[in-house]
């Protein structure tokens, strides 16, 4: 199975990178199934019905989130009735929404799972727990699932890999913006990527308008961020899976630059 997932969608600059590329993407690596972060797809914060429909449209199959989840009202209206979208699973028990899903898509099915840490984020559920009990009950019936870790710490992103070596087939952290250097094939057999990046301005702050960003840091005092419409980058990651044992047998990371015409 080849499995392709595209970093944070950031602002109306990422949803436009990723409209161009994808059918570039498409024809490389001719993915069965294609996931993409979109919680900072709505003007760097939460997503909208439309622009979730609209990336369904281009070709995505499902969709994960993270602690902007919320940011858009407009999630409240249809995260119950949109099983290709999911928030992380750890969110309080009652939390609209779901945590994970079955992706069926090209004669190929893969499982998905949201997770967000807690190391320099909101104190919720136990990541490590929740993925266990999600895991091993969708192991029950699926050899190929992909775990969205959406946390801040590198060290969290890490233990989460090797806490999932062998578990989940690929295990892709979001959540930074910025694309690390790291992608392996575990002991176990679970592909693994710090933070897969983002889609959005390489000319902002995190995909911002750097004006703002700079300003709070240097005044300490509120600033409205906006998000950059300068170029773009696209990162992301892409692996393949052996269906029978559910292992990754490869793995790479995307980085893509407008104006380049660049892939690595």
């Amino acid at each position: 199975m080849k499995v392709l997932f595209i970093g944070d969608i950031c602002g109306n600059t990422g949803r436009k990178a990723l409209r161009e590329m994808l059918p570039t993407l498409k024809d490389k690596y001719q993915p069965h199934i294609i996931i993409v972060n979109g919680e900072n797809a709505a003007a760097g914060r939460g997503i909208t019905s439309a622009i979730a429909n609209e990336f369904f449209n281009w070709g995505v199959h499902g969709i994960t989130m993270g602690n902007h989840t919320w940011d858009n009202k407009d999630i409240f209206e249809f995260i119950d009735d949109e099983p290709r979208l999911i928030r992380p699973a750890n969110f309080p028990p009652g939390t609209p929404g779901r945590g994970y899903t079955v992706i069926k898509a090209n004669g190929k099915q893969l499982a998905i799972v949201n997770l967000q840490g807690r190391t320099f984020l909101p104190a919720i559920d136990d990541p490590f727990r929740i993925g266990e009990e999600i895991v091993q009950e969708l192991r029950q019936k699926h050899k190929c699932i992909l775990v969205d870790f959406h946390a801040e710490a590198t060290s969290e992103k890490i233990a989460m890999g090797y806490f999932m070596d062998g578990l989940a087939s690929i295990v892709v952290g979001t959540h930074t913006h910025v694309q690390s250097n790291d992608e392996v094939i575990l002991p176990g057999g679970t592909a693994y990527l710090t933070d897969a990046g983002m889609v959005g301005s390489r000319e902002g702050i995190l995909g911002m308008e750097k004006d703002a960003v700079l300003y709070k840091f240097t005044t300490q005092l509120p600033a409205r961020f906006v998000v950059d419409e300068g170029k773009w980058q696209l990162h992301g990651l892409y692996a393949e899976l052996d269906e029978a044992t559910g292992k990754a047998t490869r793995v790479e990371k995307i980085r893509m630059r407008e104006g380049e015409w660049v892939m690595s």
